[in-house]
Order: C-alpha cells, then sequence, then structure tokens
C-alpha cells in the first residue's frame, strides 16, 4: 500500500476541496476503490482473548472474501481465507466457534489448525492432487495490543506503526487484558462506507446536530490529523446535564485506578485509516469499522470491549454509556443517510473544505494519491479504469 501513495508529505493541490460526490455512488469508481483502497488495508477480527484456546476461530466477511483468523496447535494466531481449495466450498459458518479440524461440508476435505491439507476421500483418485500445495490460503495478520487484524493483500504500514502516535496515550488502558462485553453485531446501512467515516472525523457538525455531546464536552472538543490516524477527543464537563443519562453518567461513573488523572473523565475517539475506530472511555472501549458493500451501502461491524469490573456503579456506568451514545447513532444516521442523498445530485461537485477540518483534508489526500481520478469535480467518461494509468 506504501509504494502506491504519493509522499505523504506533498502539498495537496486540492486541499481546500472535499472529495467529489460522485465518488459517493460512482460503481465504476467504487470497484476501483475496493481494490487499492479496502483489500490493501488492516481489518479488525476480534480480540486475541477471543481465540484464546487452540481451534478457536473468529470470521469476518468483505469484499466476497470470508476469512477466518485460528489459534494453532502451537499457539500462533493464523488467517486463512475461508475457502476449501477443492471445489471452493466455505468451510465454516457463522461468526465464531471451535474446531478441532476445518472439514469441508461439500466433500470432507479436512484442514490442520494451521492450514494444512490432511485428509482427502478418495486420495487416488486425484493425479494432480499434492497435499504440501493445497493449504488454506493463508492471508495477513498482526496483533496489535491484543486486536487481531488481518489484510487480504498488499504491502504498508503496520498497524502498530499507524497507532504510533498515539500509542502513549492508549498504553494505560491496558487493551491486552479487556474481554468482550458486547459481541459483534452488524448493520446495514444505506450509505457509501466514506460517508460514515467523514461523519465521526467532522468536528463542525458535533454542536450543530449532537446536542447531547455539546452538553457532555461544553467547549473541550478537539480534533487533530496524523498521517495514518484521526483523533478526536471531549473532557466531560462539570456542568450538570438537564438529561437524566447524561447526568447519572456524570454524577456516577466510579474512578478506574490504571487511567491517570487526566484521563478519568475524558472520552477519546481514534480513527484508524481507512474504515475503523476505537472509542474509548473510562468505563469501557467500543469498537466500529465500515464495510463497504456496494456503491451506496455498507455494513457497520460493531463490538465492546472493557477490563474485568464487577462493581454496581460500573455496569450502570456502561449502561448509561450506551443510552447516551445510542442516541448519538440515530442522529449521525439520520445526517449521513440525508448526506448520501445529496450526493447523488448531479447538482453537487465538491465542496470548500475548512482549515479547521484536518481529518476530512487528510484522508481526502490519501485517496487522491491512491486514486488520481478522485480529483476531478466530476465523473470521467464510463471506461476510465481500464485505460492505463498515469505516472503521477
Amino acid at each position: 500500500m506504501a509504494r502506491r501513495f504519493a509522499d505523504l508529505s506533498d502539498i495537496d493541490r486540492d486541499a481546500d476541496w472535499s472529495l467529489p460526490g460522485w465518488l459517493y455512488t460512482d460503481p465504476e469508481y467504487y470497484a476501483v476503490e475496493m481494490e487499492r483502497v479496502i483489500r490493501p488495508s488492516w481489518q479488525i477480527v476480534c480480540h486475541e482473548s477471543q481465540v484464546a484456546q487452540p481451534g478457536d476461530f473468529h470470521t469476518i466477511d468483505y469484499l466476497g472474501e470470508s476469512v477466518i483468523v485460528m489459534r494453532g496447535d502451537d499457539s500462533v494466531v493464523r488467517g486463512f481465507t475461508n475457502v476449501c481449495r477443492h471445489r471452493a466450498m466455505r468451510l465454516v459458518e457463522g461468526p465464531a466457534g471451535c474446531t478441532k479440524k476445518l472439514v469441508c461440508p461439500y466433500h470432507a476435505w479436512t484442514y490442520e489448525k494451521d492450514g494444512r491439507l490432511s485428509g482427502v476421500p478418495m486420495r487416488g483418485d486425484y493425479p494432480a492432487l499434492r497435499l504440501e500445495d493445497n493449504e488454506l490460503a493463508p492471508v495477513d495478520i498482526e496483533i496489535w495490543r491484543g486486536f487481531v487484524f488481518v489484510r487480504l493483500e498488499g504491502e504498508g504500514p503496520s498497524v502498530a506503526a499507524m497507532m504510533a502516535p498515539y500509542d502513549h496515550e492508549i498504553a494505560p488502558y491496558r487493551f491486552e487484558e479487556m474481554r468482550c462485553i458486547s459481541p459483534v453485531r452488524e448493520r446495514s446501512r444505506a450509505v457509501n462506507w466514506k460517508n460514515v467515516g467523514d461523519n465521526y472525523s467532522d468536528n463542525l457538525h458535533i454542536p450543530v446536530a449532537h446536542d447531547g455531546l455539546t452538553r457532555l464536552f461544553g467547549k473541550s472538543y478537539a480534533i487533530e490529523a496524523q498521517p495514518w490516524v484521526d483523533k478526536m477527543s471531549g473532557q466531560l464537563s462539570d456542568h450538570v446535564s438537564g438529561n437524566p443519562w447524561e447526568r447519572f453518567y456524570q454524577r456516577h461513573l466510579p474512578r478506574v485506578d490504571h487511567l491517570p488523572d487526566t484521563h478519568q473523565r475524558l472520552w477519546l475517539y481514534y480513527k484508524l485509516w481507512p474504515n475503523m475506530a476505537f472509542d474509548l472511555y473510562a468505563d469501557q472501549i467500543d469498537f466500529m469499522q465500515w464495510l463497504p458493500t456496494g456503491p451506496t451501502t455498507c455494513v457497520l461491524r460493531e463490538m465492546a470491549f472493557a477490563l474485568p469490573d464487577d462493581r454496581r456503579e460500573m455496569k450502570l456506568a456502561r449502561y448509561a454509556n450506551w443510552r447516551i451514545n445510542r442516541v448519538v447513532n440515530a442522529e449521525d444516521t439520520w445526517l449521513i443517510e440525508r448526506v448520501q442523498q445529496g450526493m447523488a445530485s448531479r447538482s453537487y461537485e465538491a465542496g470548500p473544505i475548512g482549515a479547521s477540518e484536518v481529518c476530512l483534508r487528510s484522508f481526502a489526500k490519501k485517496i487522491r494519491g491512491l486514486i488520481p481520478e478522485a480529483r476531478q469535480h466530476r465523473a470521467p467518461a464510463p471506461g476510465w479504469s481500464r485505460r492505463p494509468r498515469e505516472v503521477q
């Protein structure tokens, strides 16, 4: 991935313009974007504790691919495509499970936990078969602070390298010791995947569209952008909210001794390139990724994690957190659905982008670096993606 980008320090000649509307609706552009942006990117699958024992597995499905993350008998966590090498049958169903071997439900080809093909019924019936040449197709895997990521193909910075500017802020939360408190939930959205991420990093809409966050943060909400990760943050206000759940959270959020005083009432948000986010609270962390399913559709994949804490006040604080953010999510859904509708209007090309919108500027710059046609405010003639690429 890195070799496809222009130097990130280069001046973006289109920096004062947002990405144009056609990038959010055009099928030809969508196909190019999936190849150059999503396939070579890291995607979170689960926490390492969710594949703690040999045979434990988790799956993730996107871009027509299904990936298995599984712990082997040697305790190594590996990633494979969920595809039998015989007739392409899917080996496992569902988001998680545990198995001694991966047995294809079509013709009973059998694979070990490390992906080796170990059993084939009627093996002598396959003149060209070599077991050692038919192991499950591997995918890149990385474990960063206890979370397991996979990448379908390509090169580029590791998750650790991308998150490095904020590693010192994240370290006190003890991600490695966290456990899942809310399993994977998927929600379909009738929007282009970029609209979800754009909204996540958009600072200017907070005081306009999120009354609850404005009450909680006052004027403390701030954003900044590093090359591969955006950071948003807000300190809980001491001014008591009139909303009952916000007020309860303000008053009853218990102290967590592993965090410094500066983080006891701090809400942190990190958006990792290109489509993942971590929401860090003193009481828990929420994870979200927005997986493209089409030019104008995506799926939100969400999980929540926390350190073990059986205090009654902590359980109530987490519930109050959920009630607060349920309202925020509904407000954001209303916004992005209407932005998506506007992106389809022939009247919209590209909008001016503010100097303070540093996160949106950073994301747009990387998209334009990967796909130069994204600089055009109007869609080029059909077939543009099949013509030879110009050297940038």
